[in-house]
């Protein structure tokens, strides 16, 4: 993850001209999904992904990962700096090792990424214990700034931007998927730290002048708190924006 206040001076995501959002509905949970091309046990968790992402009162992101390129195909869409999160995600866990399809609920736990139920189930525990998306966050792209807002509550954390594409598809020619093409939804291009949140209202206006160099559809706004590392924690409030230039 790159320095914390890095998007401060190069903030969010579009290109020079004019951009207009979506601010969807505060989502009940985060859901981010580990995944590769390279993957056999891959496709049908990329599957439950979408459909988590149609349903649409989920955020639901995926990450992919490239310790799967040696098996003959490199990802199209993976990235070191998502196997990082993964791998902070595990020492946070205390895992010894990583896996995909992983899924991780809201920060806090993990389940087989393929397992709808278990997703949904795990959401609703997660829920129970008080272990939520309790603080609310609101994000929101206003001529050439955007705007978060994070409620007040107990605690700390970090204020953290994923920037995604919407819908790639990828013909696979090589590896364990070859001759499969595949659709890929809200796939992570880049995660920034551009805040912090002490338990206090917190209002964010950033810059959006110098990401027109980011492809991006859209981005996910993450309250999260992190270890003495960086390692990601539990995730405490999150939104969604979908922008695109007109």
């Amino acid at each position: 993850m790159m320095n914390r206040f890095a998007l401060l001076i190069a903030a969010l995501l579009v290109s020079l001209a004019p951009a207009r959002a979506e601010e969807p509905a505060a989502p009940r949970g985060v859901v981010e999904l580990f995944t590769s091309q390279g993957c056999s046990s891959c496709p049908p968790a990329d599957a439950v992904l979408g459909q988590l992402v149609r349903r649409g009162d989920l955020l639901a992101l995926s990450y992919h990962v490239d310790y799967w390129n040696y098996l003959g195909w490199a990802d199209t869409l993976a990235s070191k700096q998502n196997t990082g999160r993964q791998y902070g995600y595990a020492a946070t866990m205390t895992r010894s090792n990583v896996y995909t399809p992983q899924a991780v609920l809201n920060g806090r736990t993990d389940v087989n990424g393929a397992d709808q139920n278990a997703i949904e189930n795990g959401l609703k525990k997660l829920e129970g214990l008080g272990q939520g998306l309790s603080i609310p966050v609101r994000a929101s792209v206003n001529g050439k700034e955007m705007d978060i807002s994070v409620g007040a509550g107990k605690g700390s954390g970090d204020v953290v931007i994923a920037y995604f594409k919407r819908s790639q598809t990828v013909p696979i020619t090589r590896g364990e998927n070859s001759g499969k093409t595949i659709t890929y939804i809200n796939s992570v291009t880049d995660v920034e730290t551009v805040g912090m949140w002490k338990g206090e209202a917190l209002q964010l206006k950033l810059p959006m002048s110098v990401m027109d160099v980011r492809e991006y559809d859209g981005c996910a706004v993450l309250l999260q708190q992190t270890g003495p590392n960086g390692e990601p924690g539990p995730i405490l409030g999150a939104a969604g924006v979908m922008a695109w230039t007109q």
